[in-house]
């Protein structure tokens, strides 16, 4: 593994989703300042999700009929460009389409970079990378709303202009490591998974299976950042405060799942490891119903640990599901699940509205187990997958 490589493309990773993370915190500063509607505000989400999430696929499928290496630097160039523009615009559809510029280029950056991800990480240690990469990712978006606020609180929404500075620098940094990143990319497209300049066939059953897992599993993972902090405060009487640290624990629990899941994954194989991580969220989501503060911060961390660990483990089984196609299979399980899992999410918001917070967290700890029961059914990853005397794509 080419621990380098691993690290520039983990640093963009978490540029690009700093640019998609500060969204929602200038949510209250854009209706307070700029007197955003409520729908006003919450359009600006959708087109951020949108952008970011629901096109990757598109680039994933151009990135693998043609290598667009320059997609690295250029989306968060353009990431942190949107968000810049937001600052400087005042009306809504300029802001609309600010970040919808920021979307394209987080979605942009995504597929290319999960992409790259696989080819520099060697045969032997591919989910180990990928959660590497994944990390970054989790670091930039817990980092956004720090920085979209500390720009905001003392130099207005104006301040956001300074966005574009270190995602220039970053761009810059990452154009440079390109020239190394292509060499380890197209070396690993000679030698092939045997290393012997042949590819797998593309499976694409089985890749429909681990996409939909993936997409149970973003539905859980957003729909308990949405309702954990509200289980909290309504059900067990804790203060605001207290409900977001417990959304802290879930999400750095999650980090800590992705980095040992991935190394786990390495050792025993991506498939167990989904399944078991699958398995157990279920009764972990149930008993927080059932338990009060002290314990449910050890719940959720358990949660997240699990729950979350398996993000970069169903990409790498996706990949090795699609060989040629390593792009589309990054752009559907990175980006159409999360697009997926925030519809979801939407819908569990109607459905708390005309029930209550606890069928709610009923249906989310449900949301794992049609993921689970297809899981028990995918083929490993080498199961079927004979090498075909086929041209490497480049």
């Amino acid at each position: 593994m080419d621990r380098r490589s691993i690290g520039v493309l983990s640093t963009g990773h978490a540029l690009v989703d700093v640019c998609q993370g500060s969204v929602p915190a200038l949510l209250p500063f854009l209706i307070a300042r700029r007197g955003y509607s409520y729908s006003e505000a919450t359009a600006l989400l959708l087109v951020m999700t949108f952008a970011s999430s629901m096109l990757q696929p598109l680039f994933g499928h151009l990135t693998d009929r043609r290598s667009i290496s320059w997609l690295l630097p250029g989306g968060i160039l353009l990431g942190g460009l949107g968000i810049a523009t937001v600052g400087l615009v005042e009306s809504f559809p300029a802001t609309l389409a600010a970040v919808g510029l920021a979307g394209l280029g987080v979605g942009a950056y995504h597929p290319e970079g999960a992409r790259n991800a696989n080819f520099v990480a060697g045969s032997k240690r591919r989910a180990t990378a990928m959660s590497l990469y994944a990390v970054g990712g989790n670091v930039g978006f817990a980092t956004g709303p720090v920085v979209a606020t500390l720009l905001v609180i003392p130099l207005g929404l104006g301040g956001l202009v300074w966005f574009a500075a270190p995602m220039a620098l970053g761009a810059l940094l990452l154009a440079r490591e390109l020239p190394r990143i292509d060499a380890r990319r197209m070396a690993a497209l000679a030698a092939g998974p045997a290393g012997d300049g042949r590819r797998g066939r593309d499976r694409w059953w089985p890749f429909a299976g681990v996409a939909t897992v993936a997409g149970f599993r973003s539905a859980t993972y957003f729909g308990l950042q949405a309702f954990v902090p509200l289980l909290l405060i309504t059900r067990m009487g804790t203060s605001d405060a207290v409900g977001n640290a417990a959304l802290t624990v879930f999400l750095v629990a999650g980090a800590v799942g992705t980095l040992v899941g991935g190394r786990v994954a390495d050792r025993i194989g991506t498939r167990p490891v989904l399944v078991g991580s699958l398995a157990i969220s279920c009764p972990l989501i149930l008993s927080l119903l059932e338990v009060g503060e002290g314990a449910a911060f050890p719940i959720l961390g358990a949660v997240g640990f699990f729950l979350v660990g398996t993000f970069s483990i169903s990409v790498v089984l996706g990949q090795e599901y699609l060989p040629n196609r390593i792009g589309i299979a990054s752009g559907v399980t990175l980006g159409a699940a999360i697009g997926f899992g925030g519809f979801v999410a939407w819908l569990l918001g109607l459905l708390a509205d005309q029930t209550s917070l606890t069928t709610v967290m009923v249906v989310i700890a449900a949301l794992p187990l049609p993921g689970f029961l297809i899981s028990l059914a995918l083929p490993g990853e080498n199961d079927g997958s004979e090498p075909i005397d086929e041209p490497a794509r480049t």
